[in-house]
């Protein structure tokens, strides 16, 4: 089991990494054109293509570039370019049939937003296979439970690793969440970027989403930086939880939690 969820990953990877040099995403990056992914491809990016309706285009899987010139690149240079790079709008970059990607131009693919989570299900389904249905896959900051007794889990304080700003209950759902202390570079830089300014947000500092699937999970953890909870619950069933930076936080009404602020 362990060899096949590690095959799974590396194939993944060798996927969607914007990181390596034998990645469809690298190629993607290089060249204009047609380009086959796997079958599963497919959930990942419907799921996108109904956040970026739901955020009016803020979340998107585009913001490739935009990160690199912002030094978040492959070298991890953390090295700001003079010109922050421009996040190009969907409709006038790809096109998706539900197998095939068409590009118009070479664009720098980034799948954060979900990938993760969506990965994490995908090890689930794996384990589903085998017939283990009691399991946590912990993901750092992408949860998955099935099974068993319900988990606690602490929802860390985006500027304060050692404290908890609450506590929710999981069970048989996924957990996912964003801050923007992780992944996070020199003044003011972190990996939430904002496509109208092509810099990282500014307003929320962390975001945590429940959801039957760590892929809805964790598209929402991003979304929620980008968004309003009401208008991404036209979209999706949720709960939430979100701290701005002025240290107000917000949830769901029916979160299974406390918050401790």
């Amino acid at each position: 089991m362990r060899e096949a969820i590690a095959a799974r990953v590396e194939a993944f990877d060798r996927t969607y990494s914007r990181f390596r040099d034998d990645s469809l995403v690298t190629r993607i990056a290089s060249t204009a054109g047609t380009f086959a992914f796997p079958d599963d491809a497919a959930e990942l990016f419907e799921l996108y293509r109904r956040l970026y309706e739901a955020t009016d285009g803020a979340v998107t899987p585009l913001v490739g570039r935009t990160l690199e010139s912002l030094g978040y690149d492959r070298g991890y240079s953390l090295q700001r370019s003079a010109v922050t790079a421009p996040v190009p709008r969907w409709e006038d970059s790809l096109a998706w049939d539900g197998h095939e990607l068409q590009t118009v131009r070479p664009l720098v693919l980034d799948v954060g937003a979900a990938g993760k989570g969506y990965l994490v299900d995908i090890v689930g389904r794996l384990l589903d296979a085998a017939g283990i249905d009691t399991f946590v896959i912990d993901a750092s900051g992408d949860i998955l439970h099935r099974g068993g007794t319900a988990i606690r889990v602490g929802l860390e304080h985006p500027l304060d690793a050692t404290r908890a700003i609450g506590v929710v209950g999981l069970a048989g759902a996924s957990l996912c969440a964003s801050a923007s202390n992780r992944r996070a570079w020199g003044d003011g830089l972190h990996h939430i970027i904002d496509p109208t300014t092509g810099l990282p947000t500014e307003r929320v500092v962390a975001a945590w989403a429940i959801a039957p699937t760590a892929l809805v999970a964790d598209g929402l953890a991003t979304a929620l930086f980008l968004a309003e909870p009401a208008r991404l619950a036209e979209f999706f069933e949720f709960d939430f939880v979100r701290m701005f930076s002025d240290g107000r936080v917000e949830r769901s009404a029916h979160l299974n939690g406390e918050l401790f602020v």
